[in-house]
């Protein structure tokens, strides 16, 4: 059984005109011309198409959809090898659903003009902990000194602001996150910079700092309640870009 392009465009979705280019470059030449000059394939070569739309799912490039096609690669082999990354795929998009759905959720259920319920101002109200300020105080007296005095000159719009901008960077890294982007890729490490410059308003911390910091948003409950509220997993994926950041940029 063969189907003409039109036919074949109908049911793929891909243009008459891209399936030429296919057909002109190799990549899926057609089985036979019929009398009118139409294009012709067969069940193999829809079989062939349909690995081809796979892989540019998964980024390839054609020059390398036809490497691997022309290859004497088990089609089988091949095919267990997409499905495992489109499984990949579901997992990442699923977790980016689960995070949108919550902020829908949570913009749904808060009182709108409630300012300490707003999603920016995730961390209104939130009271340092005293244990924490005195190990602060105790292991890094001058930058405890140096954040406590650049603390209290903050008037409440600038807290808010400030707020606002924590929030806000904690979101950009939780899109990192659902893309699958590492923690150590140079575009997260920009984002650690930033981070570590807002860090830097307030106290100085050095290699050691930066990283017990980081250890606080996972280890402390209060810190890590905010980030499981904009995604699962994000206190681990920021403590772990900083990680990075500090052994690289600190040490």
């Amino acid at each position: 059984m063969a189907w003409s392009i039109a036919d074949v465009a109908r049911m793929s979705g891909v243009t008459s005109r891209t399936l030429r280019h296919y057909d002109e470059i190799g990549l899926l030449p057609h089985a036979w011309i019929g009398s009118n000059g139409h294009r012709h394939y067969e069940e193999d070569d829809l079989l062939r198409l349909q690995q081809i739309l796979l892989m540019r799912e998964l980024g390839l490039s054609l020059k390398e959809i036809q490497a691997v096609l022309d290859s004497q690669v088990d089609r089988v082999a091949v095919l267990r090898e997409h499905h495992e990354r489109l499984l990949a795929e579901h997992d990442r998009l699923g977790t980016l659903a689960r995070t949108v759905a919550r902020t829908i959720t949570e913009l749904e259920e808060k009182p709108p003009m409630t300012k300490i319920n707003r999603p920016e101002n995730l961390f209104e109200g939130f009271e340092p902990d005293p244990d924490l300020e005195a190990e602060a105080q105790e292991r890094w007296p001058a930058a405890y000194e140096e954040s406590r005095q650049a603390t209290g000159a903050m008037t409440p719009a600038d807290i808010e602001a400030y707020q606002r901008d924590v929030t806000a960077q904690m979101i950009r890294f939780a899109e990192f996150m659902a893309a699958g982007t590492p923690a150590d890729d140079p575009a997260v490490q920009a984002e650690v910079d930033v981070h570590y410059r807002s860090v830097a308003r307030f106290w100085t911390p050095n290699a050691e700092a930066y990283k017990g910091l980081a250890t606080m948003y996972v280890d402390d409950p209060r810190f890590r309640a905010n980030f499981e509220r904009i995604a699962a997993g994000l206190a681990e994926y920021q403590r772990d870009a900083m990680a990075v950041y500090a052994a690289a940029r600190l040490s």
